[in-house]
């Protein structure tokens, strides 16, 4: 048995997580002051991809460190998991297969010398 400093007790816990799981998963914000919400990029917003380091950071956003090392396979299969956008998951197709990456920033290299 827990005991602790809980005001509630763990039968009112319950009905609490259960009315709070359908707004929980609404996708709707979660903060009462919308100031905490970040921003959507806008229609007229450069793609990331396009400046300068944009493209490691891309990568970088969807793979993790356990992704590492790893061959394109790999990526792609890390990339999938993650719901990468597919301009990078076609990207990384075009890569050779038997290239091993050891960082984010070895995969970026990898794309801008396969699109040069």
């Amino acid at each position: 048995m827990q005991r602790g400093s809980n005001p509630v007790g763990p039968r009112r816990d319950e009905e609490m997580k259960h009315e709070l799981q359908g707004y929980l998963k609404s996708g709707q914000p979660a903060h009462a002051e919308d100031f905490h919400d970040p921003e959507p990029p806008a229609d007229d917003d450069p793609a990331v991809a396009a400046s300068p380091g944009g493209l490691q950071a891309e990568v970088a956003r969807h793979l993790h460190r356990t992704s590492f090392p790893t061959d394109a396979r790999g990526l792609l299969a890390a990339l999938e998991e993650e719901h990468a956008p597919g301009d990078l998951v076609d990207a990384v197709r075009g890569l050779p297969e038997d290239g091993r990456y050891e960082t984010p920033a070895e995969v970026a290299r990898a794309l801008d010398d396969q699109a040069a």
